[in-house]
């Protein structure tokens, strides 16, 4: 992975939204948004993206179960880009599995897999395959720490209080990459932070409200602990995941995308008893230092300048994935990211570097 301090990762992440219109009741199927998923893939590969992830999800409103099939499948089709979950809800899945399928994805590849490991925002996946959300945060942690074991040594001697013991046996195949590369994934709490930084993994942090700036607090958290456990900190990558939309001018991509937000963002917040969400916090959220990447390419890379210059991030998500807008603008904005929003960042972080030098 390039380390250069003027470089920076931008890519997609989605969930493979299928939500039914909020106007029609109409709803894409998910058979159809996997489909699409793969173009999709395919033209941010084509554009010059770096990365594209898919988010794992159990619900009716979104397609991606499965995440590291949908890569696979588009893993033949693209020659660079890096294809990862975003995340993998590793509390209620097997590790060893988890690394299987992402290690084959790493082969099938040549070598552009990762894994997103989180917790997840959502809790579906903790009854249907079993699990206790009593058990949420200590189910993490030990899963983590088999997924790296397994990351570390081709045969594996654990035991934990969850899954059964494994006694000194293999898990194949393994990666094409040396390590396979594992991200912790984190919603904002000091813990997961603090917990990134003495593994030395990578960190992305989900910021889909409030201020970006707020995270500072968090990275240095992450850096000291990462430096208190002797991990060099300049080494460490820091991402973020937000949503937003590209568009010719930034009123075209603002009036696209606030009908479809507002819908998204009540349907989750009836749910976890938020406020609802209205025309003014999203024209907030859409200002210089709001979490909303709405707007033309120009803007939309100023934002993401600055989002460097406040939390040093090494790699920016853009999730545009809300599926009542139509296919052909979420394809036209995957495009602009990559042909358009990405050369003027690369261009803009490579003057301040120069500069600084």
């Amino acid at each position: 992975m390039t380390k250069h301090t003027s470089h920076m990762e931008i890519g997609i992440s989605t969930f493979l939204a299928a939500t039914p219109d909020p106007a029609t009741g109409a709803a894409i199927s998910h058979a159809e948004r996997l489909r699409q998923a793969v173009d999709e893939i395919v033209l941010a590969d084509q554009a010059g993206l770096d990365v594209y992830g898919i988010g794992e999800h159990h619900r009716p409103d979104y397609a991606g179960s499965s995440p590291a099939v949908v890569l696979a499948a588009a893993a033949a089709a693209t020659k660079h880009i890096r294809l990862t979950s975003a995340v993998t809800v590793l509390p209620s899945d097997d590790p060893v599995r988890v690394y299987q399928s992402f290690s084959t994805l790493d082969a099938v590849s040549n070598g552009r897999a990762e894994i997103m490991a989180g917790r997840g925002s959502f809790i579906e996946s903790f009854p249907l395959f079993g699990y206790s959300l009593d058990d949420y945060e200590t189910l993490f942690e030990e899963k983590l720490e088999l997924l790296l074991a397994i990351r570390a040594s081709e045969k594996v001697a654990w035991r934990g209080g969850y899954r059964p013991a494994i006694n000194n046996l293999g898990v194949y195949p393994r990666s094409e990459q040396n390590p396979l590369p594992v991200w912790i994934a984190s919603g904002g709490t000091p813990q997961s932070a603090i917990r990134a930084g003495m593994l030395g993994l990578p960190i992305v942090f989900a910021i889909i409200g409030g201020m970006p700036e707020r995270f500072a607090p968090l990275v240095d958290l992450y850096k000291r602990a990462a430096a208190q456990a002797g991990h060099n900190p300049d080494e460490l990558q820091i991402a973020t995941h937000s949503h937003g939309l590209i568009g010719e001018t930034t009123e075209q991509a603002a009036e696209l995308l606030f009908p479809a937000m507002q819908a998204q963002m009540n349907t989750i917040g009836r749910e976890r008893g938020w406020a609802p969400y209205d025309r003014a916090a999203y024209d907030d959220a859409r200002s210089l230092r709001g979490s909303l990447y709405v707007g033309d390419p120009e803007y939309v890379a100023e934002k993401i300048v600055l989002l460097r210059k406040n939390l040093g991030v090494t790699r920016f998500f853009l999730h545009v994935d809300v599926s009542t807008i139509p296919h052909i603008e979420i394809m036209r904005a995957i495009e602009r990211l990559g042909t358009k929003v990405a050369p003027i960042v690369r261009k803009e972080l490579a003057r301040l570097e120069a500069k600084r030098l």
